[in-house]
């Protein structure tokens, strides 16, 4: 089985983390490719960046698919363009938020999303209520740190303390927590031995959801609104996805 990774931004170290952490879990007859766009942000903390990232993910998942994918992980919890690219293939594609939502559901009735900074707290509220879970999440916190900070065990202190927050808040007390971006990967079971209630990772959980996705037969509809794209002329630089 052919996992593909694929970080919408461009920091391939974070790609690396992410691919191990993911690989750990993963089954034994699954292999998990990790993919770092060539151009795109950095860091992707703000609609903008996640505007800013669909040319290099799309090359990506084009080119996983030319290789041989057999589905593929949107590794960023904004879930950036994740319907654009669901046109581009028919192989399933899950995005770590989605992937996180549906695990913590399963685990909890009640839980509550540690993210980077504060301004993603809305992006992450969108996206509760976007798939459906908005009535289960007790509250959305920010440890208030740039994405790529979250690469230094310094932040893992204060990603803790917010946990221990959401779990305890008088009146809206969380069951589980979710942790609300890619970079906070590789502390999950750090974390959930210090705060003592289901600590849910999108990276992980998309692995185990898209091992089953694949298992299963599933792939992306093309009937109706994720059909391929429109075949059109593309200009300048863009005219590599026009037909």
């Amino acid at each position: 089985m052919q996992i593909h990774l694929i970080n919408p931004n461009t920091t391939a170290s974070m790609t690396d983390q992410m691919v191990k952490v993911a690989s750990a879990i993963s089954n034994t007859d699954t292999i998990i490719t990790g993919r770092t766009p060539s151009h795109g942000p950095v860091s992707i903390e703000s609609h903008f960046d996640e505007a800013m990232s669909i040319v290099g993910v799309s090359d990506e998942v084009l080119r996983a698919d030319a290789e041989g994918a057999d589905g593929m992980i949107l590794a960023c919890f904004g879930d950036p363009n994740i319907w654009a690219v669901r046109e581009l293939t028919n192989k399933p594609v899950l995005g770590i938020a989605q992937a996180a939502f549906i695990m913590a559901s399963m685990v909890s009735t009640k839980f509550a999303v540690v993210t980077s900074l504060q301004r993603t707290v809305i992006i992450a509220e969108h996206l509760l209520n976007q798939y459906g879970y908005g009535h289960l999440c007790q509250q959305v916190l920010a440890v208030d740190l740039p994405v790529l900070s979250l690469e230094d065990d310094s932040a893992k202190q204060a990603i803790i303390n917010k946990c221990i927050e959401a779990r305890d808040a008088k009146g809206h007390e969380a069951s589980a927590i979710v942790l609300g971006c890619g970079g906070m990967t590789h502390l999950r079971q750090e974390i959930e031995d210090k705060v003592g209630i289901p600590i849910i990772d999108g990276v992980q959980s998309a692995v185990k959801l898209l091992e089953a996705m694949i298992g299963m037969g599933l792939q992306t509809s093309k009937h109706g609104d994720l059909a391929y794209p429109i075949p059109k002329p593309f200009m300048g630089d863009l005219n590599r996805f026009g037909n």
